[in-house]
């Protein structure tokens, strides 16, 4: 197990290049890679999404979507049809984008100002969680909802399993819920966290999942079993956003600490870690290389006006270094 951690650090003494991709005029909320790896999307409280792609070690800008009326919170692809994208947004819709076509597919209304949104491992399904703390299901073909859930505690992060036949939630008591799916039964409420229990992630291998917390810790959890095998506590602020790496064998966890630790989801050493001048809200492992989106909470230093604006810029952290 030691020989993984030994050898990925070698890997990433040189292949630590960090590459900057201007992408929006404010924040950026959230970044994800494709299922080909092709091509990361960007969503930003600039009500815009861009699109860049991959070429081997170059990325550049391929395409930007605009139509949201306010933020862009949070993003997610097809998980198996490269071209399509699913976005969230404060303005009570939810589109479905084609990045071959450049334009929306398809925009669903919503009850409320959408913060979280995920599709069912089949495609068949998108979930989005409003601030209201209500989940709709919405049928991918059709673009109406078929289901609708409201809970009386908060939802942080909500996720399928790798199977789609269980519905994870994690909420602001610190518990992650896992209801049956499509039935949508409580099936088991584990006690996480004794703080916030902040954001959720499966591991590709369908072993694990992790959950990240207000307590500054990252749970690792025994998909079978339901039982917290180890804790990550490298990170001394809240831990926002958490990413596997495409082998299952890393994991990526961030917060308003300036580093992303990438630790050995095994062993739990420290593999590598990448530094940032500001907070770090959302990262992204690519699906096939040890290529690792993300963004920060960067502002414009360079002018006292500008002092206040942010920068929205996207990074991709794992390239050779010259």
């Amino acid at each position: 197990m030691a020989a993984f951690s030994e050898t990925t650090r070698k890997y990433f003494n040189s292949n630590n290049r960090i590459r900057e991709l201007q992408a929006h005029s404010a924040k950026v909320h959230s970044v994800a890679w494709n299922s080909d790896g092709k091509r990361l999307a960007s969503g930003s409280y600039d009500k815009t999404v861009n699109v860049f792609v991959l070429d081997r070690e170059r990325m550049s800008k391929d395409l930007t979507f605009r139509g949201h009326g306010d933020s862009v919170d949070q993003l997610c692809w097809h998980p198996k049809n490269p071209d399509q994208l699913v976005t969230a947004s404060g303005d009570k819709t939810v589109r479905i984008w084609d990045a071959r076509t450049n334009k929306a597919v398809a925009t669903v209304n919503t009850k409320g100002e959408n913060i979280n949104i995920c599709w069912s491992p089949d495609g068949t399904t998108i979930a989005v969680g409003n601030k209201e703390d209500l989940i709709t299901f919405i049928d991918v073909r059709s673009h109406r909802s078929k289901a609708e859930e409201q809970f009386k505690f908060e939802i942080n992060e909500i996720s399928w399993n790798n199977d789609g036949d269980l519905f994870f939630l994690t909420s602001g008591q610190g518990n992650i819920h896992i209801m049956s799916y499509p039935e949508l039964k409580m099936q088991h409420v584990l006690h996480g966290h004794p703080a916030n229990c902040i954001c959720i992630e499966f591991d590709p291998m369908g072993k694990y999942f992790a959950t990240g917390s207000a307590d500054a810790l990252c749970s690792l959890w025994d998909v079978g079993e339901l039982v917290c095998v180890r804790t990550f506590a490298r990170l001394e602020w809240p831990v926002r956003t958490l990413s596997f790496s495409h082998d299952g064998k890393m994991l990526a966890s961030a917060s308003e600490d300036l580093v992303i630790d990438i630790s050995d989801v095994e062993t739990g050493e420290k593999v590598t870690e990448v530094t940032c001048e500001t907070p770090t809200f959302t990262v992204a492992w690519h699906p096939k290389r040890y290529l690792l989106a993300y963004a920060c909470d960067d502002k414009y230093e360079r002018d006292q006006r500008d002092r206040d604006r942010d920068v929205g810029t996207v990074r991709v952290f794992g390239f050779p270094s010259d």
